[in-house]
C-alpha cells in the first residue's frame, strides 16, 4: 500500500533535526520520527491525512484519529479518535471527537468529549462543548462556550427534601437557612 513516508504532509520537518535516541536506534528508522510537535495523540496508531489542497464535502465517520489540514465541509464524527485541524485546515462543519486539536480554522459546532485545545494559530466560530478546553494567547474563539464536567443537580435537590420529609414541605422552610417552628 502506501509508505510512511508517503503519507507525511507537506511542510512538516523530516528527522534531520530530532535527536535519535540510542535505544530506539536498533529499531525500525519509523521509531525516531516526530508526531508532528505533539499535535497527533501519542498512541501507536498512525493519523489518516487529509492534506493540503484536498477539499472534502459531506460526512466524514469514524473512530481512528484524522490530520486534516485541507478543506472540509460538511459534518465530521470521530468518536473514539482524536481530529487535528491543522493550520492550513479549514472547517466548515459540526465536529464531534473524543479530543480536539485546532490550529486552523473550524466554523460550527466543536463537541470535543475529553477536551478542546486552541492553539495560536487557531479559530473556532460556533459552539465549544467539552470537558477541558486549553486556549493559547493569540487564538480567536467567538461563540458559545460550555466547559467542565456536567454536575448532577438532582441529587443536591433531593438530601434537603428527605431531610424534611417527617414536617410539612413549605418552599420557604426549604429555601431558608433558618429553624422556622
Amino acid at each position: 500500500m502506501w509508505k510512511k513516508e508517503d503519507l507525511k504532509p507537506e511542510g512538516v520537518p523530516g528527522n534531520s533535526a530530532t535527536p535519535v535516541n540510542s535505544a530506539t536506534s536498533s529499531g525500525p528508522a519509523t521509531a525516531s520520527t516526530p508526531s508532528l510537535s505533539g499535535a497527533l495523540s501519542n498512541s501507536s496508531r498512525t493519523a489518516a491525512c487529509i492534506s493540503q489542497g484536498i477539499k472534502i464535502k459531506g460526512e466524514v465517520t469514524g473512530s481512528e484519529d484524522l490530520f486534516v489540514d485541507g478543506v472540509v465541509d460538511g459534518k465530521l464524527n470521530l468518536a473514539n479518535g482524536s481530529l487535528t485541524i491543522g493550520p492550513n485546515g479549514h472547517v466548515k462543519a459540526d465536529v464531534h471527537a473524543r479530543e480536539v486539536i485546532v490550529r486552523g480554522k473550524i466554523e460550527g459546532k466543536v463537541t470535543g468529549r475529553d477536551r478542546v485545545q486552541l492553539w495560536s494559530t487557531g479559530q473556532i466560530m460556533g459552539e465549544v462543548q467539552t470537558d477541558r478546553l486549553a486556549i493559547e494567547d493569540g487564538a480567536s474563539l467567538r461563540g458559545k462556550v460550555e466547559a467542565g464536567r456536567q454536575t448532577n443537580k438532582t441529587t443536591e435537590i433531593k438530601t434537603p427534601v428527605a431531610a424534611g420529609a417527617g414536617k410539612s414541605a413549605e418552599p420557604t422552610s426549604l429555601n431558608s437557612g433558618t429553624a422556622a417552628d
